[in-house]
């Protein structure tokens, strides 16, 4: 199998976030709306501060990805 090179990876990356942050804000909201009105305003706070910063783990875990270059393989006639 061929690897992916990084241009690719990119394509890849950028459709994924595409995706992923609008789903992920959302489900946030829906979450927010159906949980909070009965918390108080600290609780609240809480829960938007940890939902306005989870959304970039997954987002830190495709960067170095995204950014490898791809293994070189030796060939044939190069010296090892």
């Amino acid at each position: 199998m061929r690897a992916l090179l990084p241009r690719t990876k990119k394509l890849i990356a950028t459709m994924a976030l595409l995706v992923w942050l609008p789903l992920y804000a959302l489900a946030a909201m829906r979450v927010g709306v159906a949980v909070l009105p009965e918390a108080g305003p600290f609780l609240t706070f809480v829960y938007y501060a940890l939902a306005g910063t989870v959304w970039i783990l997954p987002v830190g875990l495709m960067l170095p990805w995204m950014h490898r270059e791809p293994a070189r393989r030796p060939t044939s006639w190069s010296k090892k």
